[in-house]
């Protein structure tokens, strides 16, 4: 088997396939497009999902990419392990509904065989444990022993990732000989390092229905990979990816800044391997854009720099080196990704600057660790505390898995917990100081010193006044005795008939009173510990801890709350019934004004299919039907065929609101009594929030009634402004249209006479220039359109040679030049003489052999311009 670079393997795999009639696509950046589930792009289908789940026409059927890809769920072994690595490159070939089984089976062998020339004898397939097909490939067609071909099982062999398409999988394993190991693991299928998986062909062949129901997909497609790092371990004959030529090359430069030697130490091996790894991925993932900061894929890259920073310390290197590795990355991976070379100098100075401000640090900050690694041994603790890691954190940037591995090397683990609670303290402490604090109950902390034991019964279901007592009452500052008038606050009691914000519902406002004292509320809230905050302000006199108060919701605002609650039941039904049962709801929000209706479907909602759904719920709406509640347990709901709702948190009792047999969901919320309480319903806005997720906005009753009236208001308005009834709008329109369209008509015409007066009888004053003629003049007040249309008459008169017209447009030049065919021919460029010669107007343009235009801010140079026409044409002209 002939030596071959990671560069050459990569070109020969492309190569292959392009050859094979496969589109060669570049690698997708590491940043996912239109892709929330993905952090970094972490294989090579995950940017073409779209094309697999049929969302986006591909621009081929057949595809191949070598894709840049990250994962950092083994981080903690990399660099432990030879085998372990962040940043990969995943070759691949995909069939979208195109070729399949066979030629997927086939194209792998005839690679890897003739191509790269790896001995057939070395390589194993495996197949599903139920694919008779591909096994029957592998054997028959491709004529590779029975004994030879291993059946998997499900966990090995078949890939799928809940619900949706799925299949069988066939992998090729190398046995790279008894040097790399005898023992038992060193089998077929084993854990050892002799047989290395190469190649993996996934076969798309079923829809899992997410409940275990496999049925055929219509489009079967192939989505095969192979790790390029892992091909050039098999091909180069070497120990681990860390020993291919591209990450040797790295490994050595990190060897010659540390002056150490690989091998030497594992210790020092494990640090070589770790800043080896790490300094692709940091080089790569720079390269797309993503840049260092504390959350999202930022934290990943600064989470990986300072990983790789802090063992170049362990190898002994005290001064900036990221950046020179980072050209060895670049210089061996530029073949591939000529984007790195491009952005070379951007890449160099983030990673500096993030190097910068970790050395600033590093060094205070660890000694400050060794100091309480120190103090831990003293009182025979194993735990730093939360508050100890969150000071390294925050003073002296250590991401908390930094200072886990740490001191994982002393064994020692972290309080986390303790973590984030100093985390969360902090960030109250900063909104506190911004006074940017929202006292609706979001981020106010003063709750969470409240008794823990206190709660609040909610009684509001079927009454909207109730007597309750007065537990607790805040300011938003503190837990306080007594409220007065003009004081901001919480009022917390025992029992309350104010639904608090919950499932998508806002909460209820209202007022509380006393004979001494009335509170206004503004919201109500739910906090910890099953308390229910009533958030306002005193109006009048004091509500003081203990007092016996009344509490009344505001009727109107619950009742018309109530109305969208249950109109928005009503959708969901309406909508899985028009559209199907993929519909599910993915959040909503409902208020005394209005609906929102979020639910899963993958394109917009037509016209005719929102008609269908607003008429299914208005159905409804007219036949008053009853709206019952039940409360049973969990499973007894389910029986019923109760559907959940989105953002509800269950206990062992629920509550089941069911509208006759149209809708019945589980619901905590408030509703009507009957459907016809809802009286209207009209579907208001349609919109995509994201991938897969669309939006309904929608209004009931008065909500409705003002909509229309609203809409009745601007009809009016327009019609007055048209000096017509509002049934005559329309045709009134209708003939406003047509007199524009005849006065613009008209207009053209005079634009175009105007601009034929103030052209003249130029054609005699036509010069010529190597046989050609020329006409070059000036004109006043006229546009582009309409010099474009004097140029085509003037080029039809000339019949051979060129046309430059130029306008002085109030202060602003208008530039046109053409030229014939046959001048063309003889040399004459419009788009040369135009991009000569504007400047001179100071302005630029361009174009095409025959035609070409530009515009100018300096109408005083036409002149000049016009003067050095013939001399630029007869340069041209042969």
């Amino acid at each position: 088997m002939q030596y071959r670079g990671v560069n050459e393997l990569r070109k020969l795999y492309l190569d292959f396939f392009e050859s094979k009639e496969h589109l060669r696509m570049k690698s997708f950046s590491l940043v996912p497009h239109n892709d929330n589930s993905l952090l970094i792009i972490n294989s090579g289908m995950a940017p073409l999902k779209p094309y697999f789940t049929g969302q986006e026409i591909p621009p081929k059927r057949r595809v191949t990419t070598c894709q840049k890809c990250i994962r950092t769920g083994d981080i903690e072994n990399v660099g432990k392990t030879a085998r372990h690595g962040t940043f990969f490159e995943m070759l691949g070939n995909f069939s979208f509904g195109d070729y399949f089984k066979t030629e997927a089976i086939h194209w792998s062998w005839e690679f890897l065989t003739e191509v790269v020339g790896i001995d057939p004898d070395r390589l194993y397939p495996s197949v599903y444990v139920d694919d008779d097909e591909a096994f029957e490939i592998w054997n028959k067609e491709i004529g590779v022993a029975a004994d030879r071909i291993y059946r998997f099982g499900k966990e090995d062999n078949f890939w799928e990732h809940g619900a949706g398409p799925c299949g069988p999988c066939s992998e090729i394993y190398y046995d790279r000989g008894e040097k790399y190991g005898t023992g038992p693991e060193d089998v077929m299928g084993g854990e050892g390092d002799r047989f290395m998986e190469v190649w993996n062909n996934v076969f798309s062949q079923f829809n899992n229905d997410g409940k275990g129901n496999y049925t055929e997909l219509v489009q079967k497609n192939i989505d095969t990979g192979m790790g390029l790092e892992r091909l050039a371990v098999v091909v180069q004959d070497v120990d681990s990816i860390f020993d291919v030529d591209t990450l040797q090359a790295l490994r050595d430069k990190v060897c010659e800044i540390a002056g150490v030697k690989y091998k030497d130490s594992e210790k020092q091996d494990v640090s070589i391997r770790v800043i080896t790894d790490h300094i692709r991925s940091v080089t790569f993932m720079v390269s797309d854009g993503i840049m260092p900061s504390n959350e999202g894929r930022g934290y990943v890259l600064r989470r990986l720099l300072r990983r790789a920073a802090r063992h170049g310390r362990l190898l002994g290197i005290n001064h900036k080196f990221l950046g020179e590795l980072c050209e060895t990355v670049i210089e061996g991976s530029k073949d591939g990704y000529p984007e790195l070379e491009e952005k070379k100098t951007f890449i160099l100075k983030v990673i500096s600057e993030e190097e910068d401000k970790f050395n600033k640090t590093i060094d205070q900050g660890l000694t400050i660790l060794n100091d309480m690694m120190d103090e831990l041994a003293k009182n025979n603790s194993k735990v730093l505390s939360g508050a100890d890691t969150f000071k390294l954190y925050d003073t002296y940037g250590f991401p908390i898995d930094l200072t886990k591995e740490i001191l994982e090397e002393k064994d020692i683990t972290v309080d986390e917990e303790g973590f984030k609670a100093a985390m969360e303290e902090q960030r109250v402490k900063a909104r506190n100081a911004r006074k940017t604090t929202n006292y609706m109950g979001a981020d106010a902390t003063v709750y969470d010193d409240i008794d823990p034991t206190i709660s609040s019964e909610f009684v509001g279901y079927d009454k909207l006044t109730n007597e309750g007592e007065v537990l607790v009452l805040t300011t938003e500052e503190e837990i306080v005795d007594a409220l007065t008038e003009g004081d901001k606050g919480t009022i917390i009691v025992d029992k309350t008939a104010f639904y608090g914000t919950m499932g998508g519902q806002e909460g209820d406002k209202g007022i509380i009173t006393t004979p001494e004292g009335e509170f206004k509320v503004e919201t109500t809230i739910h906090l910890k510990g099953g308390k229910i905050g009533h958030v306002g302000e005193m109006t009048k006199g004091m509500i003081k801890q203990g007092d016996k108060v009344t509490l009344c919701v505001d009727e109107a605002g619950r009742a018309d709350t109530c109305k969208n609650h249950s109109a928005t039941h009503l959708l969901q039904k309406a909508l899985r019934t028009v559209l199907g049962d993929h519909v599910e709801q993915k959040g909503s929000f409902v208020n005394p004004e209005r609906l929102r209706f979020d639910f899963t479907h993958f394109q917009s909602v037509t016209k005719e299919e929102l008609a269908k759904v607003e008429g299914l719920v208005n159905e409804q709406i007219a036949k008053a039907v009853p709206v019952v509640t039940d409360v049973m347990t969990i499973d007894e709901a389910k029986k019923t065929g109760a559907m959940a709702l989105f953002g509800e948190k269950y206990g062992e009792k629920v509550r089941v609101v069911s509208m006759g047999d149209f809708s019945k969901e589980f619901c905590g919320g408030t509703h009507v009594a009957n459907t016809a309480n809802i009286r209207l319903f009209k579907i208001v806005g349609e919109s995509g929030v994201a991938a897969g997720v669309r939006r309904l906005e929608a209004l009931t009753d008065k909500g409705v009634l003002n909509y229309y009236a609203k809409l009745e208001e601007e009809l009016s308005n327009a019609a007055k402004a048209a000096k017509v009834e509002p049934a005559q709008l329309i045709n009134k329109i209708n003939s406003l249209n047509d007199e524009v369209k005849a006065l613009s008509s008209e207009n053209e015409k005079l634009k175009a006479e105007l601009a034929n007066n103030a052209l003249g009888d130029v054609s005699s004053d036509a010069v010529e220039v190597k046989g050609f003629k020329l006409i070059a003049t000036k004109l006043s007040g006229v546009d582009m359109n309409e010099l474009r249309n004097l140029g085509d008459k003037l080029k039809t008169e000339i019949k051979s040679g060129v046309v430059l017209l130029a306008s002085d447009n109030d202060g602003k030049v208008n530039l046109i030049a053409m030229a014939t065919d046959d001048a063309v021919k003889a040399g004459a460029h419009a788009g040369n003489l135009i991009k000569s010669l504007a400047p001179i107007v100071g302005g630029g343009g361009g174009g095409r052999p025959n035609m070409a235009q530009a515009g100018g801010k300096n109408a005083a140079g036409i002149d000049e311009l016009l003067s050095k026409v013939a001399s630029e044409l007869e340069g041209q002209l042969n």
